[in-house]
């Protein structure tokens, strides 16, 4: 063996790790490289405006929510007697018989006078209230959003399927039903089968 050989000796593992270490280092290079690439001013830009739509959502849904509670409460101080109302229109119903009987009895009475002065007064109250009657004319068409039909009755002059009458008054406060009108409606003129019938009875 030469003196050289022995001086100097190179290993095949310190062959191969030099082309590793050069590899590596043109690896963190490219890493480097690809950071500084990256533009500041966009990243910040994109994060300012990843909050700015947050934030108009958030304003957007704040806004609804403000328009929802005032309407909520609008409807609360509407509708906040409605219960009161329908407990009061059974004693209304009272009233009207009980002036309807004076009436029969005497227009010129002071009782029906006084009753009658008493019923304009609650007739002014309603009104006060908002509160409006549904009380349909005979032959008026029905209708099964403000009326309820208890029966029906054969007519002459009122055609099938219009009210014919009118058993209880209805109330509405503002557009919200308190209590339908009970009606009568009628079924059309008498048959010939319906008249043959009753004289066979």
């Amino acid at each position: 063996m030469s003196q050289q050989d022995t001086e100097d000796p190179i290993t095949q593992t310190e062959i191969e790790a030099v082309p590793v270490e050069a590899q590596s280092e043109t690896e963190g290079a490219q890493v480097e490289e690809t950071v500084v690439e990256q533009d500041p001013i966009a990243e910040m830009q994109a994060e300012v405006d990843k909050w700015k739509d947050l934030a108009l959502r958030n304003a957007a849904e704040m806004d609804n929510y403000r328009k929802r509670v005032a309407r909520d409460l609008q409807d609360a101080r509407t509708y906040s007697n409605a219960d009161l109302l329908r407990s009061l229109f059974p004693i209304l119903d009272n009233f009207e018989m009980g002036l309807e009987a004076a009436r029969a009895e005497n227009e010129k009475s002071m009782i029906f006078m006084g009753l009658s002065m008493v019923r304009r007064q609650l007739a002014d109250f309603l009104r006060d209230q908002s509160v409006e009657e549904i009380n349909p004319e005979s032959g008026a068409t029905f209708d099964p959003n403000i009326h309820e039909a208890v029966s029906q009755e054969a007519s002459e002059g009122i055609a099938d399927g219009a009210i014919l009458r009118v058993s209880r008054r209805g109330f509405k406060l503002k557009d919200r039903l308190l209590r339908p009108a009970t009606v009568v409606v009628s079924s059309g003129p008498a048959t010939a089968d319906a008249g043959d019938e009753s004289s066979a009875q």
